[in-house]
């Protein structure tokens, strides 16, 4: 489980020197230069959440080596199987690139039915790096810890609504997760995406969010905006070392992060 902070030059460094790598590969194969136009990633997911960010970040840095525009196409749903589709079925010439995580390309294979074979349509590029989730409250709920949080849920049902990015989504089985584990009953209000959803946690709207670590939440965590309660790992993250890991919270072995590749 990685920091969001650490290692990043060196992810960048290693996603450039595969995609070198893969345009060695299409320029030969074809007799073409590459790239000779515009690179489209497609992100399987809304706007403004942790894989459009991601993909935002790695399209700048692609941009000025490669010579051409990287453009980052949005295609949300089904938590992310429409857009993973979408790539897959784009032409195999090296100008499509999708990128996905734990979610998009394990979990959805056994959710969904899906249009294509995860194991055999796509070719992996490079992994990226991992995001651990939180768990976190709007900040009017009164726990302040994850047993009074559990407490809380516990005596208020009717006000317990979680967050998804999506039926099936990594967020999702996190409150699964969690709901088998606490006995906590909680009603699941899907989104496109986890910018919407964190959205409206920090509105009030929703109760609780599992939610990625990154550096847009951790600025939401400090200005007061949403509340943090427990990393779910096993070791406290260097960006936010004020948060206890669940194993500290009284909820041992709830771990969930998400790997992300390319």
């Amino acid at each position: 489980m990685t920091d969001p902070a650490s290692n990043r030059q060196a992810i960048f460094r290693l996603a450039f020197a595969v995609l070198c790598g893969l345009a060695l590969q299409i320029g030969a194969a074809s007799a073409q230069v590459y790239p000779s136009k515009p690179i489209t990633i497609i992100v399987p997911f809304a706007a403004g959440g942790p894989a459009d960010t991601l993909a935002r970040m790695l399209g700048e840095r692609m941009r000025t080596p490669l010579g051409q525009a990287i453009v980052v196409e949005n295609a949300p749903g089904a938590a992310g199987s429409l857009g993973v589709g979408r790539a897959v079925h784009a032409a195999p010439d090296g100008y499509t690139i999708g990128i996905g995580h734990l979610g998009t390309h394990v979990f959805n294979g056994a959710l969904y039915n899906l249009q294509y074979d995860l194991s055999k349509d796509l070719q992996p590029i490079v992994l990226l790096p991992s995001n651990v989730y939180v768990i976190a409250t709007k900040s009017d709920v009164p726990a302040k810890n994850l047993q009074e949080l559990i407490a809380w849920l516990k005596a208020n049902p009717d006000q317990a609504t979680v967050a998804t990015a999506g039926i099936g989504s990594i967020a999702h089985l996190a409150a699964v997760y969690f709901q088998k584990m606490t006995g906590v009953p909680l009603r699941v209000v899907p989104y496109r995406g986890g910018a919407q959803a964190l959205n409206d946690v920090v509105a009030g709207h929703i109760t609780l969010f599992f939610d990625q670590m990154t550096g847009g939440s951790v600025a939401m965590y400090r200005s007061g905006k949403i509340r943090p309660i427990a990393v779910m790992a096993k070791s406290r993250l260097p960006s936010a070392p004020d948060i206890p890991t669940v194993d500290e919270a009284g909820l041992p072995g709830l771990y969930v992060s998400a790997w992300y590749g390319l």
